[in-house]
């Protein structure tokens, strides 16, 4: 694994005299969407006083509410996402390389919806479904992708209005899971699924925590394993109780809750067709520059180069590159 010596190093010599130029783009796009801002708020402020004075319905305020969108979306088609590809290309795809040469990555790909879907960690449907900042390639012995991803739920209801003389459909949208999305070779050969999931459920509830796990249709059922540490922290599904525990190796069992602990994080993963899923929640977007702070910030490489190394990282820290189970 790369060091953060290496990285300032890299920094100094490969980073720096693209950021400096996309500095320079970056102050251009601020002065033109902090005024844009500006206007939108004015537009907002007025219009809502407005409504309120003469006694209006606020279902008004769509009209402005609209205006400042398009206004925003069009700043932000015509200028940010010229200005945010610049910089994924130039910055992110160098520092990719720079932790793995055996890596690839592309800004606008991302892990397929088939891949999500035959993890079986999540539960609820996958309507919309996207992401970026795909990364793939060998790590070792062991073949790996991931990516940022977006899902989202979506439910649609039927809204009556006046007295039931008309309707209108309404569409909600809920998240199923945003973050880093890993699919790599796991290093045994095995037929069933296991679904390894963090253990909210007894954290929040003790032994009737318990309880409410053995319900879970949809992941299979309960696996009971002997180690307290790890079942304190998580909660394991699987199709076969023994299958699921040579999988879960103790070695295997440590490495999983050392990832976590290092990371901070809750973490979801699972084994199918002998491939290991690792989902990793964040709650906020993770390769995308700013525009209201220097690109000349080292911090904010080092954040982007531990957020790589987490995801890739997984193959070191879960020890895949080890064949010897393999059938």
């Amino acid at each position: 694994m790369r060091t953060l010596e290496e990285l300032a190093q890299y920094y100094k010599s490969q980073l720096e005299p693209d950021l400096i130029m996309l500095d320079e783009k970056r102050l251009r796009i601020k002065k033109k969407f902090v005024p844009l801002i500006a206007l939108s708020a004015v537009i907002v402020i007025f219009s809502f006083v407005f409504v309120v004075y003469f006694n209006m319905n606020l279902s008004v305020m769509i009209v402005p509410a609209g205006i400042c969108a398009s206004l925003i979306g069009g700043w932000y088609l015509n200028f940010y996402r010229d200005f945010a590809g610049r910089f994924k290309e130039q910055v992110i795809k160098k520092i990719v390389v720079f932790i793995d040469a055996g890596l690839s990555y592309d800004k606008d790909k991302f892990v397929s919806k088939d891949l999500f879907l035959e993890s079986r960690i999540f539960q609820d449907r996958a309507d919309r479904y996207g992401g970026d900042d795909f990364v793939s390639g060998r790590i070792g012995k062991t073949d790996i992708q991931f990516s940022e991803i977006n899902v989202k739920r979506v439910e649609k209801t039927t809204m009556r209005t006046n007295f039931g003389l008309k309707s209108r459909l309404k569409t909600n949208s809920y998240p199923v899971f945003n973050g880093l999305f890993f699919v790599g070779d796991f290093n045994k050969a095995f037929d069933k699924k296991t679904i390894v999931l963090p253990d909210t459920a007894e954290r929040m509830f003790g032994r009737l925590g318990q309880k409410l796990q053995s319900i879970n249709a949809f992941h299979g059922e309960l696996i009971k394993l002997e180690d307290p540490e790890f079942e304190k922290l998580f909660v394991v599904y699987g199709e076969d109780q023994v299958e699921s525990r040579y999988i879960l190796s103790t070695s295997l069992m440590k490495r999983i809750m050392d990832f976590r602990n290092k990371n901070k994080k809750d973490i979801f993963l699972s084994f199918v067709a002998s491939k290991v899923f690792v989902a990793i929640p964040y709650d906020r977007p993770l390769f995308e520059p700013g525009i209201f702070k220097s690109m000349l910030d080292f911090s904010k490489i080092k954040k982007y180069f531990e957020d790589l190394q987490v995801a890739i990282g997984i193959v070191e820290d879960l020890n895949l590159n080890m064949r010897i189970w393999t059938n």
